[in-house]
């Protein structure tokens, strides 16, 4: 169809894109005022899309739930560091509820230059096709897709078919999964973009790719058998292409951020040299015990200098070229380089690997108990290549070493492959097994955690007759159904909340990541945690909505903000400020960063909705992580930290040294576990009050009528509400009317 992409005003497009593959249906739709400046963009926008979407029976492999990929109002403005970041969002196959992503690239940027603050996909195709938008000859169209079940060779193809066209490269972004995302619940997809600076084969250019990864988009686009979804576009150019109500105040405020991060990164945690692995080293220093080694076992390891992002900067990173993900971040954390591969049909082949970040370094590094930079590159590389999730992988992965090390798995349960500690081979080939479904039990862990304990419990039963489900859940690294992201949680609390809590989509840290500030001293109190798991998922959610990605914020410190008083230094007050200088000089509003934040509560809540849609009254137990995240689990593990865990428990109890002396290891943990898990119960009900939602963790009617949410809910949604949290009301006539608004078509 042919379409008009109009002008981009105060950072929106005010379009919608929504296609149905099973009609073949490509419709442009207006976003009502009072939808976008109430659902700012990206997550938010993309949340709401989702609500009218589904229903409490709509499972994620259904027609109508949709793939729903969106920027926000600052997102595609390179005057500003990191503003490509954009969201992918959708019912999981993995967890059974909203299933969130953000990911960089120019992808987000190239949708809002191409005409759309957000694009959905629902339906199924009959065939593989890729949906390709063309903001040159102002086209969309569902076309037949190359035949390739890997990344990098539809990749190739792709790139072939649109420069036979005559279209640059730089011109090109696009979105892929590949056939691994149909062999698991937690595909990812890729997001290609065309890095025009790095050298490679001899002259300058390749395109790299960063990933929409947790909660298993990539497997809902492959199963709407989607290969791809192309948009063709230019660079925004000229004076205030954007549309900005203050142009300068945008340029001042660019220019004020990159200076930060010019001189402050270099200093700190050198993210433009050692990107974001750099953080295992801190993690993994004794004091804090926070780097996962042996799913969880323990926190650190003096073989963490092996993987960490200064033995990457300098043995494996290409340093030549630009390493920011869209144009003007000089924080240049993307870091990459070349490996040859040892295994699988590529075998001796050199291929470029976009990473590792923190999280695959760490998942596939010391939480196997492996620590050889070159597997972790090529582990990379062939979970990009297939399409699935770095971090679920690795985390099942050391699931099922640690059911060796314990003997409830055995060699004829994998068919002749048995996972242990530090087995590069057995891993690479679990990692081919599993992306290509080949064998039992890399069927099984494809569907996730929850099933594979299931299957090892149940081979095990039939072996010895024991029953070791409960044994299993205190080690099966999960909430919600999403496995953990790589933070050992014993001695920060307030990261046990946010796993257990503030994060809805499951275990990951994206909505607090609040570990190293409560290990360099912050929120010592239970209410100063509580606070801290509403006041930091509204900026780094807050980020997801407007479209900028949170590390020139997180991990570059501004000096001033250690100027600033009566507020908590660690959330960086003094770049909070910057952002709040962009967002108002995009959006032509004068507001605290505070204010422009506390927004968020918004989609917070509404995502807390959409859980409660499918959990209802197990809404409360859902909100929980298993016992090996809490503490040790069994006696030689407390062994292992026995001086910190003997003067917390001190602390706790109140016994004296003698006192604790005179009990068992036995003892020890348990009333140490007993006390962890109370405090960490009580956390998460004082921040449910803080939050304005009942003792099940569900929104009170009246705190979402506060935030100006109950009016955007349909009567299913209300009416659970209302009978979860004891209230009946009649609907006024106006809220009748306002809760059929929709999108004009």
């Amino acid at each position: 169809m042919n379409y008009s992409k109009g002008s981009i005003q105060r950072g929106y497009t005010n379009q919608l894109l929504s296609v149905d593959l099973t009609s073949g249906s490509i419709i442009v739709s207006r976003i009502q005022e009072h939808i976008r400046d109430y659902f700012l963009g990206g997550r938010s926008l993309a949340l709401y899309l989702l609500s009218r979407a589904v229903n409490s029976n709509t499972k994620a492999t259904d027609p109508e739930n949709p793939l729903i990929l969106a920027n926000g109002p600052l997102g595609g403005i390179p005057l500003f560091p990191g503003t490509a970041k954009a969201m992918a969002v959708s019912l999981s196959p993995l967890t059974g509820i909203a299933g969130v992503s953000n990911f960089g690239g120019y992808f987000g940027a190239f949708l809002k230059y191409a005409g759309f603050d957000a694009m959905q996909v629902t339906g199924k195709a009959d065939r593989f096709v890729m949906i390709v938008i063309n903001s040159f000859t102002g086209e969309i169209t569902i076309e037949d897709a190359p035949a390739d079940d890997e990344t990098f060779d539809l990749e190739r193809d792709i790139v072939s078919r649109f420069t036979g066209l005559g279209y640059k490269k730089q011109q090109l972004a696009f979105m892929s999964t590949g056939i691994g995302a149909a062999s698991t619940t937690y595909g990812c997809i890729n997001s290609h973009y065309y890095d025009m600076t790095k050298p490679a084969n001899g002259t300058r250019g390749l395109f790299r790719t960063k990933q929409a990864g947790r909660t298993g988009t990539g497997t809902v686009m492959r199963d709407k058998k989607v290969r791809s979804i192309v948009v063709l576009a230019g660079h925004l150019h000229g004076e205030n292409p954007c549309g900005a109500a203050d142009w300068d105040r945008v340029k001042q405020a660019g220019t004020k951020l990159h200076k930060v991060v010019k001189n402050v990164d270099p200093q700190s945690l050198k993210m433009s040299t050692r990107g974001s692995a750099g953080l295992i080293a801190f993690m993994s220093k004794p004091e804090y015990q926070c780097l996962p080694v042996r799913n969880f076992q323990v926190g650190t390891d003096p073989r963490a200098r092996q993987i960490c992002g200064k033995y990457y900067a300098q043995h494996h990173f290409e340093h030549k070229g630009m390493d920011g993900c869209f144009p003007g971040c000089n924080l240049q954390c993307t870091k990459g380089g070349h490996v040859t591969l040892v295994s699988g049909a590529h075998a001796g082949k050199k291929v470029w690997v976009d990473g590792p970040e923190y999280e695959t370094a760490a998942g596939f590094g010391s939480n196997l108990g492996i620590f050889n930079a070159e597997f972790i590159m090529e582990a990379n590389w062939h979970c990009d290549n297939y399409g699935i999730d770095t971090i679920t992988t690795a985390t099942i992965m050391a699931f099922l070493m640690e059911c060796t090390q314990r003997g409830y798995l055995v060699e004829e349960d994998g068919e002749g492959l048995v996972l242990t500690w530090g087995d590069e081979a057995a891993s690479l080939e679990f990692i081919h097994r599993l992306a290509l479904g080949r064998t039992e039990m890399a069927r099984v862990a494809g569907k996730g955690m929850q099933s594979v304990s299931d299957w090892i419990a149940r081979m095990h039963e039939n072996r010895t007759g024991a029953d070791i489900r409960l044994k299993l859940s205190t080690f099966a690294m999960q909430a919600k159904g999403l496995p953990f992201s790589f933070y050992r949680t014993h001695r920060s609390l307030s990261m046990q909340g946010s796993y257990a809590a503030a994060s809805d989509i499951g275990a990951h840290h994206a909505a607090a990541w609040l570990i190293k500030a409560e290990l360099l001293g912050a929120f010592p109190s239970l209410e100063k945690k509580a606070q801290a798991l509403i006041s930091y998922p509204r900026i780094r959610l807050g980020n997801d909505n407007m479209g900028v990605c949170k590390l020139p914020w997180v991990d570059v410190f501004n000096p001033e903000s250690n100027t600033r008083t009566g507020t908590d230094i660690f959330i960086n007050p003094a770049s909070q400020e910057i952002y709040a200088e962009f967002y108002n000089g995009v959006l032509g509003t004068d507001l605290t960063w505070e204010e422009i934040f506390a927004q968020t509560d918004r989609d917070i809540n509404l995502q807390r909705i959409l859980n409660v849609l499918r959990y209802g009254r197990e809404t409360v137990s859902r909100d929980w992580i298993p016992d090996r995240a809490i503490g040790p689990t069994d006696d030689d593990l407390y062994v292992a930290e026995e001086e910190f865990n003997d003067r917390d428990l001190a602390a706790r109890s109140e016994k004296s040294p003698g006192e604790l002396a005179a009990m068992t290891v036995r003892e020890k943990r348990e009333r140490l576990m007993t006390h962890r898990k109370d405090q960490l119960r009580k956390l998460i009900d004082i921040y449910y009050r803080e939050r304005g939602w009942n003792s099940l963790g569900i929104p009170m009617p009246g705190t979402l009528k506060k935030l100006g949410l109950w009016e955007f809910l349909d009567e299913e949604i209300r009416s659970v509400i209302l009978e979860l949290t004891g209230e009946e009301q009649e609907l006024t006539e106006e809220e009748q009317t306002l809760n059929v608004l929709t999108l004009d078509v």
